[in-house]
């Protein structure tokens, strides 16, 4: 090779090593099992979407789905873990809620009076969601 195709070369390197650190120097490891999931970045909104009439919230990809759901009062609600990582539901208005869960575990609460009811991960505060109880 000629000195300017490795000069080339060493700067193609030195780059890639650069972006690497920049990255954090993220390494794979093929362990047993998988490790925990990534944590998506927050949103800058805590807007929630339109209600969904339901009684089950499925945690997943570190998201309550459906975010918002609406229910009759006296109905009981099923959130479902579905991440690797453990999750709570915290009632915004009281603190008061589910310990944490497990994946494939669940939390069953009952609404009995008509409001809307605001809640979030406290392990994952970003995590939000809203149970409106209509009469």
């Amino acid at each position: 090779m000629r000195a300017h195709q490795l000069a080339g070369l060493a700067a193609l390197a030195a780059a890639s090593t650069l972006t690497l650190a920049a990255c954090g120097g993220a390494s794979v490891s093929h362990a047993s099992g998988p490790g925990p999931m990534p944590m998506p970045t927050p949103a800058a909104s805590s807007t929630f979407a339109a209600p969904v009439a339901a009684t089950s919230v499925v945690i997943s990809n570190f998201s309550f789905s459906p975010q918002v759901i609406s229910v009759k009062p006296g109905v009981e609600v099923t959130w479902i873990n579905r991440d690797a990582d453990a999750h709570t539901v915290t009632f915004d208005a009281d603190r008061t809620g589910s310990q944490a869960f497990q994946n494939g575990e669940s939390y069953r609460h009952t609404f009995s009076t008509p409001g809307t009811y605001r809640y979030h991960c406290s392990i994952h505060p970003y995590m939000v969601g809203e149970v409106i109880v209509n009469a």
